[in-house]
């Protein structure tokens, strides 16, 4: 048994996202879990792989662990992209022997450059018994795999996109050959290829898994079983069902809470009534409270049909005014090292205008939306703003949330003019009510962190949003209301996604194509290139 568990409770302050609960992963268990944005599964994920201690109960995990979380800031950023893959392995405290070896024999004292040349060859013939170069070729191609081009491997992480670092650590958490996988949103950040690459992979996995995925076509393709994270009752529904046939169980299931829930009130009343009559008599009293206790009794064993699940009410601001043209960026470039990301782009944008912003991962559409927003600076060129221009920048790794920082002071650090009762007010719209507004944003969950940013975007007014990834990480609903937001929004957007529906919400006018800096007026042939990019 690679995962068991006993006993499980979680609870996140007075909410329990958790009722004690038993469930196992094994070998061939693949499987899903579901449930609406905040009702717990990162949380769970983080219990499973002992991030966070549970309110009581065990979990034990035997075998090899693969963990890919949602947030993948914790690397080094001097490493290489192939030495964070290879560390997943066995080898990795080989390479670290050969890297040492490898920075002493530059040390211009004989004695130490002799010994470190000794310790060098002997790491190296380790290396080679290991298996080290065939595990090299290995862990390349499964990143090309995931769309990264072969020089990538050779760059330090910190000079990579935020795309480029997720789909590192997903070929890394492949590459381990762990026994048993949890996968948090992996396909987040891919492209078609890619995900289709996944699909395939996790197909023919041998061990057991546990994804979080608002990918349909992903859970269609490769679950052999759901399990369904119930906020509104703190527990797991386990189906042993392909996602298909889950979807209409769930129907099923709801339809018989229905029917049981309206004979048990028809009960529950009729009870109720005889002890209400019974109770007018002094004799009967005891009997009496029997039959509210039985009508009590009856209600509380049967459990409700599922509540309309809450969905966050997103609407951008109104902006504020601006001049014809908040942002031009002239003749702008950028490197990191020695990789140079693009050059010589030029890009107005206009007041209202609808820009979309497309390109392979690493083309710098992250670091265009950086430099517009004035969190980088360019190389070369300048990117100047003009009168009255407001920026408001959501980030796809969440950069502008501070993590130490709760919910509510996030919120009114980019408007300190709001009172709590107005904060709060907000943050309820957006699905956080009671002590959900004093979590640090650290403990979040990414769709829990993007609603955090959205929320941040509404108090600021702006009239020019830079969206990078908006709807990563949000269940259907929640991604229906944001493209609903944008578009309706009257001020300029200029958008980097992976998500067809974004693009087609946005309605742009412009296209700008990454590194080149080619920009054309937005016509439908583009739309097949946003799922590839």
């Amino acid at each position: 048994m690679a995962i068991d568990a006993q006993g499980l409770e979680i609870q996140i302050g007075a909410r329990t996202l958790l009722h004690p609960t038993n469930f196992h992963v094994t070998k061939g268990d693949k499987i899903g879990l579901v449930g609406r944005n905040g009702a717990g599964k990162t949380t769970l994920t983080r219990v499973i792989t002992g991030e966070t201690l549970p309110t009581a109960g065990t979990v034990r995990v035997s075998g090899k662990l693969g963990y890919l979380p949602q947030d993948t800031h914790a690397a080094d950023p001097e490493q290489t992209a192939l030495d964070r893959m290879m560390s997943a392995r066995d080898i990795a405290t080989i390479i670290t022997r050969i890297r040492k070896a490898e920075k002493e024999m530059t040390d211009p004292d004989p004695s130490v450059m002799t010994k470190a040349m000794n310790r060098y060859d002997k790491a190296m013939q380790d290396f080679e018994k290991a298996g080290g170069y065939a595990a090299q070729s290995e862990a390349i191609t499964m990143a090309t795999s995931l769309g990264l081009p072969q020089d990538v491997m050779s760059q330090p992480l910190g000079t990579l996109s935020g795309g480029q670092r997720r789909r590192i650590e997903l070929a890394r958490i492949l590459f381990s050959n762990a026994d048993t996988l949890i996968l948090d949103e992996p396909t987040n950040h891919l492209d078609a290829d890619s995900i289709e690459w996944l699909r395939d992979y996790l197909k023919k996995y041998e061990g057991g898994f546990l994804v979080i995925s608002h990918s349909v076509e992903l859970l269609d393709e490769v679950v052999n079983k759901v399990w369904r994270l119930d906020a509104q009752r703190g527990m797991i529904d386990m189906y042993s069902l392909d996602y298909k046939s889950y979807l209409k169980q769930v129907e099923v299931d709801e339809e018989r809470r229905r029917r049981e829930r309206e004979v048990a009130e028809k009960k529950a009343a009729r009870l109720m009534q005889q002890g209400i009559r019974l109770h007018a008599k002094a004799t009967k009293a005891v009997a009496a409270k029997n039959m509210r206790r039985r009508a009590e009794n009856l209600l509380a064993e049967t459990s409700e049909a599922q509540k309309q699940e809450k969905v966050a009410d997103i609407r951008f601001p109104e902006p504020a005014p601006c001049g014809k043209t908040p942002i031009e960026a002239k003749d702008i470039s950028k490197e990191y090292g020695d990789n140079l990301v693009f050059a010589g782009v030029d890009l107005a944008i206009d007041k209202g205008s609808r820009v979309v912003i497309l390109g392979y991962n690493g083309a710098g559409k992250t670091t265009t939306l950086r430099l517009l927003a004035h969190l980088e600076q360019p190389d070369t060129g300048s990117v100047d703003y003009g009168h009255g221009c407001k920026i408001g920048y959501f980030a796809q790794e969440h950069d502008t949330l501070d993590l130490d920082r709760t919910v509510l002071e996030n919120l009114q650090a980019v408007a300190p003019e709001l009172t709590d009762t107005q904060a709060r007010s907000i943050l309820g719209s957006f699905l956080f009510s009671g002590d959900d507004a004093f979590k640090p944003a650290r403990v979040l969950s990414g769709g829990e962190k993007t609603r955090l940013a959205l929320a941040t975007l509404v108090t600021s007014r702006a009239n020019v949003l830079l969206l990078d990834e908006p709807t990563n990480n949000l269940d259907p609903a929640s991604r229906d209301e944001i493209l609903k937001a944008i578009a309706k929004y009257e001020g300029a957007i200029v958008l980097v996604t992976h998500d067809e529906g974004a693009v087609k919400a946005l309605n742009p006018e412009r296209v700008l194509i990454m590194p080149d800096g080619d920009e054309d007026l937005w016509n439908d042939s583009y739309l097949s290139l946003v799922a590839e990019e």
